[in-house]
């Protein structure tokens, strides 16, 4: 195992083009999860073929196990890719292809046969060896994938999309048992992925990367609840976070802000909230400039009186036109419209008797608001 380092990585295909990798700097502890994840064209792919050794770096160092590889050549740098599409050879077996690496590394046979049976053990493919991956179902020729990495016994694993050809329910099953073979190996892993609910669920750290750049690395629930800026926050989290611009009022600027710290003006209407000393402290050299209100869908529910026919919300509430209800079992999401035009997302407890077409007031967990500066990679101001 190895510790994986990039230094002000950058990679540019044509001279005086943008970057498709721009200055990235990340940290791949010894024996951790790292994953990558963005939107197609951020640059994941490319940061990883470059880890890999099949992109040259133009500019910046790549450093695994505490040498220096950007001259080194793919196969001289100990690691293992498994690719989207597998690459498994039609005309060989699942033993074959399990072996085949090791064989043009002239590895004594009784080796090869030791570590493709206790891969095929690990993987729970041992009755498919005799097989070719036509005969193989796709979470099966995923597996084989995988284990021909295995039997390398690299100091890395690098996965390049692995499950983006599987179906919505062996993706799961397969995240599941990527997750806990990294638990019983513990070989430093760099995993790219589009997939943010496949982010989340795997990695030890998640890197959030758009337009080349490092966006936020860090745990995953510390990123959730923390986002750097409104790009972070409305990448991850399902359904995506709920932005609704507007200006940030003083305190009492408004007649019922009912012992609000702050307001929010949202074009046509107010948003009055409250919480503590400290995080309205935080905004204070912010008011009267305009701010972007960040409310996750999971952070609304529905308030406890239904009082209709009333102008002004209550503090932490919105008065919405309830437009869509879509039931998902022990849960529904609520898709609203606010009086100032925003769309809104709500993901409430199922109850019945919501027609579309009515006004609800939804209210908000105050302390799981977040307020961002203006733009696409406004920062966070809270």
């Amino acid at each position: 195992m190895a510790e994986i380092r990039l230094e002000s990585v950058t990679k540019v295909y044509s001279r005086g083009g943008d970057a498709a990798v721009d200055a990235v700097s990340l940290a791949v502890a010894d024996g951790s999860f790292t994953v990558l994840v963005g939107p197609s064209g951020c640059g994941k792919s490319t940061t990883l073929r470059m880890v890999a050794g099949l992109e040259e770096v133009t500019d910046g160092q790549i450093v695994i196990g505490g040498k220096r590889v950007n001259e080194v050549a793919p196969r001289d740098r100990d690691i293992a890719m498994v690719f989207q599409n597998y690459a498994l050879y039609p005309h060989m077996t699942v033993r074959e292809n399990l072996g085949f690496a090791l064989k043009m590394r002239k590895t004594p046979r009784e080796e090869i046969d030791r570590r493709v049976r206790a891969a095929a053990q690990t993987l729970g493919i041992a009755e498919l060896l005799d097989r070719k991956p036509g005969q193989l179902s796709g979470g099966q020729r995923q597996r084989v994938a995988v284990g021909r990495a295995i039997v390398r016994e690299p100091k890395a694993f690098l996965f390049d999309e692995p499950l983006s050809n599987l179906d919505a329910r062996l993706r799961v099953s397969t995240r599941a048992e990527l997750k806990a073979l990294h638990q019983r190996l513990r070989t430093t892993t760099l995993y790219v992925t589009h997939d943010q609910e496949e982010a989340m669920t795997l990695g030890d750290q998640v890197v959030v990367m758009c337009g080349g750049k490092v966006q936020q690395a860090g745990p995953p629930m510390e990123i959730y609840r923390r986002p750097a800026n409104r790009f972070v926050a409305g990448f991850l989290g399902t359904p995506p976070m709920n932005f609704l611009p507007g200006t940030l009022s003083k305190p009492g600027e408004f007649d019922n802000t009912h012992f609000a710290s702050e307001a929010i003006n949202l074009v046509n209407e107010p948003f009055v909230f409250s919480f503590g000393r400290e995080r309205s402290d935080r905004l204070k050299t912010h008011h009267g400039a305009p701010v972007v209100l960040g409310i996750r869908p999971q952070a609304l529910a529905l308030a406890a009186e239904q009082e209709q026919g009333r102008d002004f919300p209550d503090t932490n509430q919105f008065v919405c036109e309830l437009l869509v209800v879509e039931p998902l079992g022990d849960v529904m999401d609520l898709v609203c419209q606010a009086v100032s035009g925003e769309r809104i997302v709500a993901r409430v407890p199922a109850v019945d008797g919501l027609r579309a077409g009515t006004t609800i007031r939804l209210e908000v967990q105050p302390e799981r608001l977040h307020v961002f500066e203006p733009g696409e990679f406004g920062a966070a101001l809270l």
